[in-house]
This record gives C-alpha cells, sequence and structure tokens, in this order.
C-alpha cells in the first residue's frame, strides 16, 4: 500500500472533527476558550448555543477562515478527517459546507444560472469561467445532486430570482457534487417560512439516512431532526456538555445555555424549547 492509499484509509476512518484546547481571540476577548470537541463520522450532531456562545465562530475554524491560537502549555488543534492542513479545494471534496453568508454571495451581483452554480462546485468557484473544463461525468453529477435536492426544475432560473428554500437546496446540490462525507451546516433554516423549512428538515433527514455525515451548526432546537443523536451546547467559548440529544436537551442544560429558563417540549421525534416566564 503507498502513502497515498495509507493516508486515504486513515482519512475514511478518522473523525469528521476533532478539536483540542481550540482558542480564538478577537478584540481582546477569547471567542473560544480552549474548546475541545471530537465528531466521529456518521455521528449526526448538532451544536446548539445562545448568540455570541461561539457557534459562527467554530464553522469559521473548521472552514479554515481562521485558525486557533498557540497555548504555552500545549498545541491547540483543529482536524478534518484526521489532518490539520488542507488545501481548501481537496477540503471541500469531504466536507460540504451551507451557510446563509454563503447563500448571499450566489443570490446578488452577477448573475449566475442555476446549474452553472451547482457544476462549478467542482472548480472552488462562483459559476463557470472560460477556462474551466466541464466534463460529461460532471454535468451527470451535477444533474443527480440537482435531482437529489429536488430542484431539478430550476435548471435555467437565475440564483437571485429563486426563494431563500430554493436557493438553499441549490446550493447543498453544489456540495453534493463531490459526494463529501459530511455536509456542515450554518442555520441552514434561517429565512425560511414555516411551511419551507419542514421541507427543507425532511431533505436534509434523507441525506442523513444516506450516509452523509450532517454537522448542524443552530440556536433553533425544533431544527434538530430525528437522525440526529448527538448534541454540543456551547455557552461562552466553551463546551457546556455534550452527549446523547435525550441527556443534553432538558430544561437544566438549555436554561444554563441561554442564560433564561428553559421548559424543553416534545413533539413527536422533534423537540422544542420555549421560554418560561
Amino acid at each position: 500500500m503507498n502513502s497515498s492509499d495509507i493516508r486515504a484509509t486513515t482519512e475514511a476512518h478518522a473523525p469528521v472533527l476533532e478539536l483540542d484546547r481550540a482558542s480564538v481571540l478577537r478584540d481582546g476577548r477569547l471567542i473560544l476558550d480552549q474548546l475541545s470537541l471530537r465528531v466521529a463520522t456518521g455521528q449526526h450532531t448538532a451544536i446548539l448555543g445562545a448568540n455570541g456562545s461561539g457557534k459562527s465562530t467554530l464553522v469559521k475554524l473548521v472552514a479554515r477562515q481562521i485558525y486557533p491560537l498557540a497555548h504555552d502549555h500545549g498545541r491547540s488543534s483543529v482536524q478534518v478527517f484526521g489532518r490539520d492542513r488542507w488545501h481548501i479545494t481537496e477540503l471541500r471534496g469531504l466536507l460540504g459546507m451551507v451557510s446563509p453568508s454563503l447563500q448571499l454571495d450566489y443570490t446578488t451581483e452577477t448573475p449566475l444560472e442555476v446549474f452553472d452554480a451547482v457544476v462549478s462546485g467542482f472548480f472552488a468557484a462562483r459559476g463557470v469561467g472560460l477556462d474551466h473544463r466541464v466534463t460529461l461525468s460532471m454535468r451527470q453529477r451535477a444533474q443527480e445532486a440537482l435531482e437529489q435536492m429536488g430542484v431539478s426544475h430550476l435548471i435555467g432560473r437565475q440564483m437571485a430570482s429563486l426563494s431563500t428554500g430554493e436557493a438553499r437546496r441549490v446550493l447543498i446540490a453544489r456540495a453534493l457534487v463531490h459526494r463529501p462525507r459530511a455536509l456542515l451546516l450554518d442555520e441552514p433554516s434561517a429565512g425560511l417560512d414555516l411551511a419551507t423549512r419542514r421541507r427543507f428538515l425532511e431533505s436534509l433527514r434523507q441525506l442523513a439516512r444516506g450516509g452523509t455525515t450532517l454537522l448542524l451548526v443552530t440556536h433553533h432546537i425544533e431544527e434538530v431532526v430525528p437522525e440526529i443523536s448527538q448534541v454540543v451546547l456551547l455557552r461562552e467559548g466553551k463546551v457546556l456538555c455534550h452527549g446523547d440529544k435525550q441527556n443534553v436537551l432538558t430544561d437544566d442544560l438549555l436554561t444554563k445555555a441561554f442564560a433564561m429558563p428553559m421548559a424543553v417540549q416534545r413533539h413527536g421525534e422533534y423537540y422544542n424549547a420555549v421560554p418560561v416566564e
């Protein structure tokens, strides 16, 4: 077995995400404070917390938009699939990412057609450029991804003309052209009405059942789909609790996480939490 095969085998069995004492300092304040976290492949996980708890910073760490501080008492690390160094285009082939900020990039300014938006995922670009060679295989995989997300009928439309829910599903299709092992979804239901959100969450359930590991970052407990078994609660840049969903989504722990008395409710396979007056 050559070195490339060994590395591929190691990555296939490595955790999707492993942080060891990761800290991030901004404007003299610790946004993440020696945060340690491990998410295994196939372990669908929700990362919950109030605004300011460190969720967005954690997403930026994983996306390689920022890097952790080095500690005098030991080196901090952020590993994705067992590696702490990635070429960003290589990482996108294993870990797809979708967020409202990404959507904004694709639905404003320069016009961009839906199929081009999806197939350009192979080039880590916004749209297909003159120097991009789109193969038949790429076109087929883009078509399959659009069909998988139920939005192939939108081909020919401009991204800016789509509803929020339609654009969100197109961007997930864009991430899926690589057939990634995991999806990192940052506030994926932001801006969706109740009916659209439910349909969108059903599409996430299908992805989870199909073998794509979900990492859902949100402050909405009701978005934790039944396939998600693990929940991480963040508070002030630290892990307040990490464990099985039924053990973490409790009145006491959510009260601590959101600094407000909370009551957890369960509706079938879904959870909800409401403030207690």
